[in-house]
């Protein structure tokens, strides 16, 4: 290996520039040259690439988003899109890619090194924590931590005017922002795929909480809902009692944003150094993570399997503590 390329790609995630960072001065300490691909895999086949040393990437450490920017790109869904990827890859003589991202990013990480076998590793930056390889994902900690904080304000409303917050988090596929914020925040409850709460039961959740002189209620709603999303199951409850001054806030991207916290600060860093010195001992066409505080190496067709089954004590713990 003596020169690669990093990008990120898919939703930004807080953590992403640590791991670009760690990325480039881990190739930099073992003698490796290191370009940048811009707009993630548009980039790739667009060849948007510069070349990055230790002074680029300084000062980035703590700074949310991601440097190389990041895009959606249906050139790299076709076999001509990757195709032409892979010529720009061969041109400027890269020996090695790291890709930063989650689902989509792997998705087509594993389509890539199926067809043209270039070596190729992935590191895990989502905000969903739903990969399966490691017990979380590059930016998971931040954006749990923002909704923490958005929700310990909204309560300080809900309980001065007695009211039903319905809080509307990320999570299209799996609930686990909503499940560790529902916990974290003493959410009434958490609406989730996993959890199966139906609205009646809702309802019936919220009537034993008024019996047990509940003046305020938070539910945390994740946007995958199956019965809807924070709008539909607060209009649902409206159409079935009156007894709630119901209002509603959709936290949207404000989960994106943000300094990355220590943890992700320290997992990212990590990370990013096992995927370099993996690209040097040919472990690649897979995802680093880390489980029970180790490094692993996790094959792009199990990372990303959503590990749903994993939340199951969240929804038992939610359950208990939201009486």
């Amino acid at each position: 290996m003596k020169k690669i390329a990093v990008l990120t790609s898919g939703g930004d995630s807080p953590g992403m520039n640590a791991a670009i960072r760690a990325v480039v001065r881990s190739a930099v300490f073992h003698d490796i040259e290191v370009i940048g691909v811009f707009q993630g895999y548009q980039g790739l086949v667009d060849g948007d690439f510069k070349r990055l040393n230790v002074r680029s990437v300084a000062k980035i450490l703590g700074r949310g988003g991601t440097i190389l920017k990041s895009a959606r790109c249906e050139a790299f869904l076709t076999v001509e899109g990757r195709a032409k990827a892979y010529d720009n890859l061969q041109k400027n003589k890269i020996d090695g890619l790291v890709v930063i991202g989650g689902n989509g990013t792997f998705t087509g990480a594993l389509k890539f090194y199926n067809e043209f076998k270039f070596p190729i590793i992935g590191l895990p930056g989502t905000i969903d924590n739903d990969l399966d390889g490691t017990d979380y994902t590059i930016g998971f900690d931040t954006a749990t931590n923002n909704v923490v904080d958005a929700v310990d304000k909204i309560r300080d409303t809900a309980d001065s005017h007695n009211r039903l917050f319905f809080v509307e988090v990320m999570g299209r596929h799996n609930g686990f922002i909503a499940l560790s914020t529902g916990i974290a925040t003493g959410a009434i409850a958490v609406m989730t795929p996993e959890t199966g709460i139906t609205v009646d039961g809702l309802v019936q959740v919220l009537a034993e909480g008024q019996k047990s002189n509940k003046t305020s209620s938070i539910v945390i709603v994740a946007e995958g809902n199956p019965s809807g999303g924070a709008y539909k199951l607060a209009q649902e409850v409206m159409q079935r009692t009156d007894e709630y001054d119901i209002r509603i806030t959709v936290l949207g991207h404000l989960q994106r944003g943000g300094s990355p916290s220590c943890s992700d600060r320290v997992l990212a860093s990590r990370l990013g150094v096992e995927a370099v010195e993996s690209l040097l001992t040919g472990a690649v066409n897979g995802m680093v993570g880390v489980v029970n505080d180790s490094l692993v190496h996790t094959p792009f067709e199990k990372a990303i399997t959503n590990k749903i089954d994993t939340l199951k004590d969240e929804v038992r713990i939610a359950r208990i503590l939201s009486i």
